[in-house]
């Protein structure tokens, strides 16, 4: 009698992100990666037991990458542009890897920019690393 072969879930600790193909940040989380579909409810005449749901349009909510601050500032730099008004809108990867370091999944964010940059919080008493985060709004997120 044959057996499936066991598939475990891949650990969420080993990703990396890529803006235009080139790794920028080895980012110590990933938030955001998130899409929700509006339903309009429509009631149909003689059916008293459901409510049809139909779809709507789909949002996409920002991606915030956190990680320790380095002197690696290309995320930094790309706000600065779109507080300055020239922003350049970019096309990005969250790939997941396994335990061998092989990309296994990919999400690909497009059109993106940096809306919220947050620094660390100092405190004198603590020694633990020094986080920034940077918010990405985008056009959507499409399984690579």
């Amino acid at each position: 009698m044959a057996t499936a072969q066991r598939k475990d879930p891949f650990t969420s600790f080993r990703f990396r992100v890529e803006i235009e193909g080139i790794t920028v940040a080895f980012v110590s989380e990933v938030t955001g990666l998130q899409l929700e579909t509006q339903t309009e409810p429509y009631e149909e005449g003689g059916v008293n037991d459901f409510v049809h749901q139909l779809p709507k349009r789909t949002t996409y909510t920002n991606i915030t990458l956190k990680r320790g601050i380095t002197d690696a500032d290309e995320l930094w730099k790309w706000h600065q542009d779109v507080v300055k008004g020239k922003f350049k809108r970019k096309e990005g990867s969250i790939i997941l890897m396994n335990s061998l370091g092989e990309d296994e999944w990919r999400w690909n964010f497009s059109e993106a920019f940096p809306v919220k940059w947050s620094g660390p919080e100092f405190r004198a008493e603590s020694g633990t690393v020094a986080f920034e985060s940077v918010e990405l709004a985008h056009h959507g997120i499409k399984r690579g």
